[in-house]
């Protein structure tokens, strides 16, 4: 069992340069994706989103898998999007601006909150713009204590993209939000905490024991129930109560159809505790 990011190495494939820079593995029901580019703070290259994103795919539809954590190695968790490999280009045709981001950055957020298994990030230094807002998009966020949030794109001139003008006013509201968009200052994890953009924030040395552990928890549960209990909550920002209440309805319908909601209500009526199996 891998017993932080960098022990992920020797269990990662080796087959192409790539599979080093973005690790993966599969451990207990969990997959770990690892960012692993440290001498860059993990500026994330346009070759990383993709196999990022498959990775995230391939999760999704593999039953084996039933949690995912993404993390990173070094000092940053993710320093934003990495332009310097980018081909150059001539004169920019209106467009092309929306379409890269549309195909690139947003993509890479959607992957995350499109997810079908529960997504942890155990963020463990800088995150910032992209980097931000790919920790943001997943549903539970631990953080070392020396992490750091920061919304960079005002610095650069910049509008977010990347999907954070949606995520953090839904996270704290709007007025916070364009307070971390607008100054683009440095947001220390413990105050991320106060704020409501991290779950918990806990010892360097205890962040990948942490996700771990709640990965675990995760991969133990009812996948199904969890998958369709991020759906409706992910959707009901932007739904009216009729809606919503009645995705919800139908949620559960789909869900009775499951194994694991047959476990569930025979542990309970057994006085036992359930095995849940995925399914």
């Amino acid at each position: 069992m891998p017993s932080s990011p960098e022990d992920i190495t020797g269990s990662a494939e080796a087959a192409d340069p790539l599979t080093t820079l973005v690790l993966h593995s599969t451990d207990n029901g969990v997959c770990w994706i690892t960012l692993n580019r440290p001498e860059a703070m993990n500026a994330v290259t346009r070759e990383q989103r993709e196999r990022v994103i498959g990775l995230l795919a391939d999760a999704s539809a593999d039953p084996a898998v039933r949690a995912v954590v993404l993390t990173a190695t070094g000092r940053g968790f993710c320093a934003g999007a990495d332009l310097r490999g980018a081909p150059a280009t001539g004169e920019r045709v209106p467009g092309d601006v929306a379409r890269t981001i549309r195909l690139g950055a947003q993509r890479l957020i959607a992957a995350v909150l499109d997810c079908e298994k529960p997504v942890v990030a155990a963020v463990n230094g800088t995150a910032a713009g992209i980097g931000a807002h790919l920790a943001l998009a997943c549903d539970l966020v631990l953080a070392a204590e020396s992490a750091k949030f920061i919304e960079v794109f005002v610095r650069r001139g910049l509008v977010p993209d990347g999907g954070g003008a949606y995520l953090l006013p839904r996270l704290i509201g709007p007025q916070r939000a364009k307070e971390l968009m607008f100054f683009g200052d440095s947001l220390p994890a413990a105050e991320a905490e106060r704020l409501g953009l991290v779950n918990r924030v806990v010892k360097d040395e205890e962040l990948a024991g942490t996700a771990r552990a709640w990965a675990q928890r995760l991969a133990e549960g009812p996948t199904r129930a969890i998958a369709l209990t991020k759906q409706l909550v992910n959707a009901s920002m932007d739904a009216d109560r009729s809606t919503a209440f009645a995705a919800e309805a139908m949620a559960q319908e789909i869900n009775m159809t499951t194994r694991d909601a047959n476990e569930g209500v025979a542990g309970f009526v057994e006085r036992r505790a359930p095995k849940y199996r995925g399914v």
